[in-house]
């Protein structure tokens, strides 16, 4: 299994990024898969996920009504959509699967979720 990030990069307050998650090696249509991110001397934190059918999200309060998750099953990937970019968002974004298939609803708990990507760094400057 590979869980590919990108889209990472520098932006200024109030601006956007779109992250993208490629996914190899499984049938990524039977799984959840969330975001995570980790800022410098912090530890990571959940960010959001997306259930397998795409039927079913869950958000972090820091970015509720910021950000949005989707998943094309047909590319084997997932989007992140980050909207009014913040500089505390500042951090890198790894995406990772949750190894229960077919789960109806996501968690936060980052000890379900067995396979991670390497990382795209985020940097919002004020």
């Amino acid at each position: 299994v590979q869980l590919v990030e990108s889209g990472g990069g520098l932006v200024q307050a109030g601006g956007s990024l779109r992250l993208s998650c490629a996914a190899s090696g499984l049938t990524f249509s039977t799984y959840t898969i969330g975001w995570f991110r980790q800022a410098p001397g912090k530890e990571r934190e959940f960010v959001t996920t997306i259930t397998w059918s795409g039927r079913n999200t869950l958000y972090a309060d820091s970015i509720k009504g910021r950000f949005t998750i989707s998943r094309d099953n047909a590319k084997n990937t997932i989007y992140l959509q980050m909207n009014s970019l913040r500089p505390e968002d500042t951090a890198v974004y790894y995406c990772a699967l949750d190894r229960r298939p077919t789960i109806h609803s996501g968690s936060s708990n980052q000890n379900f979720y067995d396979y991670w990507g390497q990382g795209t760094q985020v940097t919002v400057s004020s």
